[in-house]
Protein backbone atom coordinates (compact mmCIF):
# COMPACT_ATOMS: atom_id res chain seq x y z
CA UNK A 1 0.00 0.00 0.00
CA UNK A 2 1.56 2.94 -0.83
CA UNK A 3 1.56 6.09 1.63
CA UNK A 4 3.97 9.00 2.64
CA UNK A 5 6.06 8.61 5.50
CA UNK A 6 7.19 12.39 7.31
CA UNK A 7 9.76 13.30 8.98
CA UNK A 8 11.34 16.50 11.01
CA UNK A 9 9.88 18.64 13.46
CA UNK A 10 10.12 19.30 16.73
CA UNK A 11 10.59 22.60 18.80
CA UNK A 12 12.25 25.39 18.13
CA UNK A 13 12.89 28.89 19.59
CA UNK A 14 11.27 31.61 17.63
CA UNK A 15 13.54 32.69 15.07
CA UNK A 16 14.33 28.95 14.28
CA UNK A 17 14.71 26.70 11.66
CA UNK A 18 13.81 23.17 10.83
CA UNK A 19 13.22 21.16 8.07
CA UNK A 20 10.80 18.67 7.32
CA UNK A 21 10.71 15.63 5.46
CA UNK A 22 7.99 13.76 2.94
CA UNK A 23 8.83 10.36 0.78
CA UNK A 24 6.60 8.75 -1.47
CA UNK A 25 6.85 5.25 -0.98
CA UNK A 26 5.68 4.28 -4.63
CA UNK A 27 7.27 5.63 -7.82
CA UNK A 28 4.12 7.86 -8.67
CA UNK A 29 4.81 10.60 -6.07
CA UNK A 30 7.69 11.55 -7.88
CA UNK A 31 4.77 13.02 -10.65
CA UNK A 32 2.86 14.47 -8.15
CA UNK A 33 1.68 18.06 -6.72
CA UNK A 34 2.96 17.64 -3.42
CA UNK A 35 2.59 20.05 -0.76
CA UNK A 36 2.11 20.89 2.98
CA UNK A 37 -1.24 21.89 5.30
CA UNK A 38 -0.93 22.74 8.64
CA UNK A 39 -3.57 23.27 11.63
CA UNK A 40 -3.54 24.44 15.33
CA UNK A 41 -5.86 23.77 18.05
CA UNK A 42 -8.88 25.66 17.38
CA UNK A 43 -7.72 27.37 14.01
CA UNK A 44 -8.77 25.91 10.69
CA UNK A 45 -6.52 24.23 7.88
CA UNK A 46 -3.78 25.72 6.29
CA UNK A 47 -2.15 25.25 2.99
CA UNK A 48 1.50 26.01 3.56
CA UNK A 49 3.03 25.23 0.32
CA UNK A 50 2.73 22.92 -2.53
CA UNK A 51 5.39 22.21 -5.53
CA UNK A 52 4.41 20.60 -8.87
CA UNK A 53 6.26 18.05 -10.49
CA UNK A 54 7.89 20.36 -13.27
CA UNK A 55 9.46 22.38 -9.73
CA UNK A 56 6.78 25.25 -9.92
CA UNK A 57 6.03 26.48 -6.17
CA UNK A 58 3.49 28.24 -4.46
CA UNK A 59 3.09 29.64 -0.43
CA UNK A 60 0.66 30.95 1.46
CA UNK A 61 1.05 34.66 2.18
CA UNK A 62 2.00 33.90 5.83
CA UNK A 63 5.19 32.21 4.87
CA UNK A 64 6.50 33.77 2.10
CA UNK A 65 9.77 34.29 2.54
CA UNK A 66 10.44 32.66 5.61
CA UNK A 67 9.79 28.56 4.28
CA UNK A 68 10.85 27.13 1.07
CA UNK A 69 9.66 24.15 -0.75
CA UNK A 70 11.91 21.36 -2.73
CA UNK A 71 11.36 18.26 -4.23
CA UNK A 72 13.99 15.60 -5.33
CA UNK A 73 11.77 13.15 -7.61
CA UNK A 74 14.51 10.28 -7.85
CA UNK A 75 13.87 10.06 -4.42
CA UNK A 76 9.96 10.86 -4.36
CA UNK A 77 10.55 12.90 -1.33
CA UNK A 78 9.38 16.83 -0.78
CA UNK A 79 11.33 19.28 1.63
CA UNK A 80 9.81 22.29 3.48
CA UNK A 81 12.46 23.90 4.74
CA UNK A 82 11.26 26.60 7.78
CA UNK A 83 13.45 29.95 8.88
CA UNK A 84 12.67 32.92 10.97
CA UNK A 85 9.74 30.69 13.03
CA UNK A 86 7.05 32.65 14.93
CA UNK A 87 4.83 31.15 18.09
CA UNK A 88 1.76 31.12 14.91
CA UNK A 89 3.62 28.91 13.14
CA UNK A 90 3.08 26.09 16.23
CA UNK A 91 0.49 23.52 14.29
CA UNK A 92 0.77 20.02 12.68
CA UNK A 93 2.14 19.94 9.78
CA UNK A 94 0.73 17.59 7.12
CA UNK A 95 2.26 16.11 3.98
CA UNK A 96 -0.21 15.63 1.02
CA UNK A 97 0.52 14.52 -2.25
CA UNK A 98 -1.77 13.44 -5.54
CA UNK A 99 -2.37 13.64 -9.00
CA UNK A 100 -4.01 17.38 -8.76
CA UNK A 101 -3.75 20.05 -11.46
CA UNK A 102 -3.74 22.87 -11.03
CA UNK A 103 -0.77 22.40 -7.99
CA UNK A 104 -0.93 25.62 -5.73
CA UNK A 105 -0.74 25.52 -1.47
CA UNK A 106 -4.13 25.18 -0.39
CA UNK A 107 -5.86 23.50 -3.10
CA UNK A 108 -8.44 21.55 -1.99
CA UNK A 109 -7.85 18.75 -4.71
CA UNK A 110 -4.54 18.13 -2.83
CA UNK A 111 -6.65 18.33 0.65
CA UNK A 112 -8.50 14.94 -0.87
CA UNK A 113 -5.61 13.27 -1.90
CA UNK A 114 -2.90 10.84 0.01
CA UNK A 115 -1.64 12.14 3.68
CA UNK A 116 1.45 12.07 5.87
CA UNK A 117 0.51 10.93 9.35
CA UNK A 118 1.66 14.15 10.49
CA UNK A 119 4.91 15.91 12.54
CA UNK A 120 4.43 18.78 15.32
CA UNK A 121 6.12 21.50 15.14
CA UNK A 122 6.04 23.76 17.91
CA UNK A 123 7.82 27.21 18.56
CA UNK A 124 8.16 28.91 22.01
CA UNK A 125 8.87 32.81 22.58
Amino acid sequence: QSHLVESGGGSVQVGGSLRLSCAGTDSQYSTYCMGWFRQAPGKEREGVAAIEQNGDVTYADSVKGRFTISKDNTKRTAFLDMHDLKPEDTATYYCAAGPVRPCYAGSPYLARSHWGQGTQVTVSS
